[in-house]
């Protein structure tokens, strides 16, 4: 399925969503075939129409991209369904229904590095904006928001290390050299926050003791030969996590949390609930190879994704013209960070240094445009 063309969405044709997602259980199962590994990826959705959506509510838009399809179910029975670039229509839908999926990706050929793809040492994810719909067909908006439970399935030689977001719940191997492991995220989430990691990694463990006594196992992910490179980026990630309860009475609201630290990855870092996936510029530190601006930059980015927990993950979007107002709410918690954790009135200066190079000449030129704008092409432009 090839992705679909361009087309202007319109924050004022913003309708709520048609149905609600009580749950979704994902399996995912790594293969080999010929000179490449394949993905088969199962999912099991359970969905009621919404009373707050004004259109039909017995019809459904899922998205998908680049995706082999294999099973496509409602309650058991093959469905029927209107196909255009990217979506499938359903209609005729009762009030509750199972929708049941399984498609088979290629993550070797995801050169977007958008969905699931290939790194070096084993395949990661990205799903904001829309990347989800490149692992699995979903109606991939950020207002749908459900709990996951994930199953994880491959060659344990090859790929050691499985990882999803929430908690794991069970580990186990077979006979034939393959093993799983099985996470359940116990809070609500948009499928953009969506994580998935099968790869070859060493780790980092420590643990955090909360305000109100909880253990938080934390981990760092790396490839591997670079463990000595990622303790730094763990005490930035426990001194992010006491700020945020001293200031704010924000706790982690999770047994278990995870930074993957990954060469081939878009941005500097994702927020993925539980299970951060960073760029490893902003993980990687040691003193003989790094500067003081490197671990400054590493504070901050290990802070931010943390923040986003709360304002992001736990508090998120209605639709992405509300990107700016998570993301800005999430830059002012981790410069009040900065200002609290180095100099304030270094940090205030560089910030504004930032502004005058970077948003005022953007704001004077044939680029100015407003905070949430009326209209979008591109999501990932925005």
């Amino acid at each position: 399925m090839s992705p679909s063309a361009p087309q202007t969405v319109y924050l004022k044709d913003y309708t709520p969503p048609s149905h609600r997602i009580e749950t979704v259980v994902m399996h995912v199962d790594f293969q080999k075939e010929a000179e490449e590994t394949v993905a088969f990826v199962t999912t099991e959705i359970v969905l009621q129409q919404n009373p707050a959506s004004p259109g039909e509510k017995d019809t459904l838009t899922l998205y998908g991209e680049e995706l082999e399809t294999l099973v496509f179910e409602v309650d058991g029975k093959p469905a029927r369904f209107e196909e255009s670039e990217g979506k499938r229509l359903l209609s005729g839908l009762p009030e509750w229904f199972i929708l049941k999926t399984r498609v088979k990706i290629h993550p070797d050929r995801n050169t977007r590095l958008s969905g699931l793809y290939r790194s070096r040492n084993g395949y990661f994810t990205q799903c904001e904006a829309e990347g989800f719909r490149r692992i699995t067909w979903f109606p991939d908006r950020p207002d749908v928001m459900t709990r996951f439970t994930v199953t994880v399935q491959a060659d344990k030689a090859e790929f050691p290390v499985l990882l999803a977001n929430g908690n794991c719940l069970e580990t186990g191997e077979d006979h034939h050299g393959r093993h799983y492991a099985i996470w359940r995220d116990p809070f609500k989430k948009p499928s953009y926050l969506f994580a998935l990691v099968a790869a070859r990694l060493e780790v980092l463990r420590d643990r955090f003791i909360t305000r109100s006594g909880r253990k938080v196992e934390l981990a760092i992910y790396v490839e591997p030969g670079k463990l000595d490179q990622c303790a730094y980026a763990m005490q930035a990630l426990k001194k992010a996590m006491a700020w945020d309860e001293a200031r704010f009475g924000l706790e982690c609201d999770l047994d278990q949390y995870m930074i993957v630290a990954v060469s081939d990855f878009n941005m500097g870092a994702m927020e993925n609930k539980g299970l951060n996936i960073f760029n490893t510029k902003y993980v990687l530190a040691r003193p003989d190879l790094a500067t003081d601006a490197d671990f400054e930059g590493i504070d901050r980015v290990v802070a931010h994704e943390y923040f986003h927990n709360w304002t992001g993950n736990r508090v998120t979007c209605r639709d992405w013209f509300q990107l700016s107002l998570k993301e800005g709410l999430t830059v002012f918690r981790d410069q009040e960070f900065g200002a609290d954790t180095h100099d304030p009135n270094v940090a205030r200066i560089r910030e504004v240094r930032t502004l005058r190079a970077a948003q005022f000449p953007e704001d004077a030129g044939p680029m100015a445009h407003p905070v949430r704008p009326a209209s979008y092409m591109e999501i990932n432009n925005f």
